[in-house]
């Protein structure tokens, strides 16, 4: 142990000391330090490693569901341009409302509208497929959808931008499921013998 040996007045040289008791001495005072210092140590080392196998949870997605209003409108609705209209209007308000959610960081508001979002265009999906593909007034729907839908992916994705992660998986999905949803759109439209009729659209 290096020690300051006073020499000459006010002169002072290192000196080594390896007496017994002064090894104890230094022992005794780094003992309990030691002791202080493993539990740091110890979450240090693996802080890290537990957070990088841990990210943070995905929130699940949200139901798939009609409102009472939105279910009872459109089954009031036979007629199958003013149904497909009616059901944009549904899903526009939706919409609206999640990029509100997503403003305010109402996340989980968010996640609801577009779930009732996600719901609506399933159902007029079905609904078109149901009623005769192939007659022409029912291809003008597909692709009156269609057209909303292409805007709609643009409006998802600004939505998706800078969520926080545990968010961002569902409307990721949700904006591959718009562009599944517009391809079928399309597909009717592209039949080897039939076209759509403009002078069946009333």
């Amino acid at each position: 142990m290096m020690t300051l040996k006073k020499i000459n007045g006010n002169r002072y040289i290192l000196s080594r000391s390896n007496s017994p008791k002064n090894l104890r001495q230094v022992f005794f005072y780094l003992l309990p330090l030691t002791f202080c210092l493993l539990p740091l140590t110890f979450c240090l080392l693996f802080a890290f490693p537990i957070a990088a196998q841990n990210p943070q949870e995905e929130v699940p997605p949200p139901l798939k569901l009609l409102s009472k209003e939105e279910k009872s409108a459109l089954e009031a609705q036979t007629d199958v341009k003013k149904r497909t209209i009616l059901t944009l209007e549904l899903m526009e308000a939706r919409l609206v409302k999640a990029e509100t959610g997503k403003t305010k960081e109402e996340f989980r508001e968010m996640f609801n509208e577009l779930g009732g979002f996600h719901a609506l265009m399933d159902n007029t999906l079905n609904f078109l497929n149901r009623n005769n593909a192939n007659s022409g007034k029912v291809l003008n729907n597909f692709k009156r959808i269609e057209l909303s839908l292409r805007k709609y992916i643009n409006r998802l994705e600004l939505i998706r931008r800078d969520l926080p992660l545990e968010y961002e998986p569902y409307v990721r999905r949700l904006v591959k499921y718009v562009r599944e949803a517009r391809t079928k759109a399309v597909e009717p439209l592209f039949g080897e013998t039939v076209l759509p009729n403009n002078d069946n659209e009333k």
